[in-house]
């Protein structure tokens, strides 16, 4: 009997040490699927999901799910379920908003299992060689327009949109700087020219091709909080000195660009005189609508999956930007507050917080971290990007993977060498 027992524990811990690198290679496809796919995506997160659930036990689950980081994500989406309850729509609806919340439950999970694993280095590289494939692709597309890939439409943006393109391209772009760094810092000069060059390539498909408001928010404080996280303040003066450099470049240069930023001040002003439809004025109109309905349930707001029905009450018999009906009012807070009131809000920003925490030291896997966060929430001033299908995500795989290289850094008292530290020389 005792013997039965020993082997089946004995054949248990064996099929989970099986089942470890799986989910290493998994979590690699999944972050490379993120630029190009949301169905990919979707299958491969399902799956890297059943494959670890055999590999976890309760103690570490109980671990994690007691910290701020991977305990508000998970408490986060039982608000969401609880605000099911009071949601005055169809139960359709409510599991639709409900929806939005899920991608939060994997974050412990890969905390966890990047807390034991080796190999978080290789999911960073997985996703940053895939932007790499996108990145020639979409240069490819917009230099030889001739070449045709389906119904592009906006040329050099052959999946998604170019407000998702700009985004995963901003975090290769966090990434490959680092990397440069640290080849600099080891005297691989050929090394380090490359990665610049690298970098280099995706701020400028940002700037020409997939030029997003929210990323042209987004990138000069990345940018700048690189600078000052990464180098000393000498550095840091040079480093800024030449971004500047840069943005004075790219603005002669990229017509886009300027039409981005020139035309903001005219689309405030028709929506303020005609109630025009443009893309600053959606906004306003959605802002100002939502702060309506923040008024009227301020504490637990009307519950999840209640936007759209809200915005359509709010649009019968008007026109133009006020006739527009959303499930999207273009601001991750707004989202929260509508529909779980301030209740929701605190507990969205207890949650970013923690992970900012959770970032604060020094390495590449902080610095990538604290990029994710960063740029999830500076751009869900403008946009629902935790709600949203590839910011959501890309915020989970992120924080999720350099979270758990960060714990695992710690608990051996030292910084793992996929992760290469070190002061700038000169």
């Amino acid at each position: 009997m005792a013997q039965s027992m020993l082997g089946t524990i004995a054949a248990k811990a064996f099929a989970r040490e099986r089942l470890v690198p799986m989910c290493d290679w998994l979590a690699v496809a999944l972050a490379a699927s993120l630029p190009w796919s949301t169905s990919a995506t979707s299958i491969l997160a399902g799956l890297w999901v059943i494959a670890v659930i055999p590999t976890l036990d309760a103690t570490n689950l109980r671990r994690e799910l007691c910290t701020l980081a991977g305990g508000l994500p998970v408490l986060f989406w039982a608000l969401g379920v609880i605000g099911m309850l009071w949601a005055d729509v169809s139960l359709a609806e409510r599991l639709g908003g409900l929806s939005s919340f899920h991608k939060l439950l994997v974050i412990p999970l890969l905390l966890i299992h990047f807390r034991r694993s080796e190999r978080g280095s290789w999911v960073m590289m997985g996703f940053l060689l895939s932007c790499g494939v996108l990145l020639v692709v979409s240069w490819g597309l917009y230099l030889f327009p001739d070449i045709r890939v389906g119904q592009l439409v906006t040329p050099g943006v052959p999946v998604k949109d170019y407000i998702s393109q700009s985004a995963m391209f901003g975090a290769g772009l966090a990434i490959a700087i680092d990397l440069a760094l640290s080849a600099w810092r080891q005297a691989r000069s050929g090394v380090a020219l490359a990665y610049v060059l690298f970098a280099l390539a995706f701020l400028a498909n940002i700037f020409v091709i997939a030029t997003s408001r929210t990323a042209l928010v987004v990138l000069p404080i990345l940018l700048v909080l690189f600078g000052l996280k990464r180098f000393d303040w000498k550095w840091a003066v040079a480093f800024l000195a030449a971004l500047i450099l840069l943005a004075a470049a790219a603005w002669p240069v990229s017509g886009y660009l300027r039409i981005r930023v020139t035309t903001i001040l005219g689309e405030v002003q028709a929506y303020r005189a005609e109630n025009a439809r443009t893309s600053i004025g959606e906004r306003l109109e959605f802002w100002k609508k939502s702060i309506d309905f923040i008024a009227a349930a301020p504490v637990i707001g009307h519950g999840t999956g209640t936007i759209r029905e809200l915005f359509r009450r709010a649009a019968t018999g008007e026109s133009g930007a006020s006739s527009l009906v959303a499930a999207n009012p273009h601001n991750q807070t707004l989202a929260v507050a509508i529909q779980l009131g301030l209740v929701g809000t605190i507990v969205l920003y207890a949650m970013w917080i923690a992970h900012l925490l959770l970032f604060r030291g020094e390495g590449r896997a902080a610095w990538i971290g604290l990029a994710v966060v960063v740029q999830n929430l500076v751009g869900s001033l403008f946009n629902s990007h935790l709600f949203d299908f590839t910011h959501g995500w890309g915020y989970v795989i992120g924080v999720g993977i350099a979270g758990g290289i960060i714990l695992r850094n710690a608990s051996r008292n030292s910084h793992s060498p996929e992760w290469p530290m070190g002061k700038p020389r000169g």
